[in-house]
């Protein structure tokens, strides 16, 4: 179960980040768009309700899903550049994925959502500055104090994590 769980395996914060690691992740956050709709090209309604793992959310969810977490990130990040270690809003991801309207909602709307606002975000992330890379916010619910650098690679990881449920779906569905 953890392999359908976690395709690529859990983050893995390097000891020391670097320049590369940042324009690595840089570049895989503002690739994600793209590689998401090409996963989901031409898949119909009930490829899009097969869940990727058993118990787990569907495909449909999954494109609704990223955008909705990738939204609170650079929510956060603006929190941080602008003010002083701030404590971030948290939120249930789960019940945000079993909101009535995720099954309405065409996958498109999200992918351009998507879309947009890594569009955005990759330019806020290209204009920080070694400082700017070090400022920090505290989450809520675990009192962590996460520093932007590393944020960073955690949503890139995010973004490839949920495409890999996406595509070894596909796999193992022949489709």
């Amino acid at each position: 179960m953890n392999d359908l769980s976690y395709p690529i395996g859990e983050f893995k914060q390097p000891d020391q980040i670097d320049e590369q690691h940042i324009t690595q992740w840089i570049d895989e956050i503002e690739a994600l768009p793209s590689l998401m709709e090409s996963a989901v090209r031409g898949l119909n309604d009930s490829q899009l309700d097969t869940p990727y793992r058993p118990d787990g959310w569907t495909v449909r969810q999954v494109i609704h899903h990223v955008p909705d977490s990738h939204i609170g990130s650079y929510c956060r990040f603006h929190w941080a550049l602008t003010e002083d270690n701030p404590t971030i809003k948290a939120y249930d991801e789960k019940a945000f994925a079993s909101l009535g309207y995720h099954e309405h909602l065409a996958i498109d709307t999200s992918l351009a959502l998507l879309k947009a606002l890594h569009a955005r975000w990759v330019v806020l992330l290209r204009n920080m500055t070694k400082e700017d890379l070090e400022k920090t916010f505290v989450h809520p619910e675990t009192k962590e104090i996460n520093i932007l650098k590393v944020v960073i690679g955690m949503y890139a990881w995010h973004g490839k994590h949920h495409l890999e449920h996406i595509l070894a779906l596909k796999r193992r569905m022949n489709w």
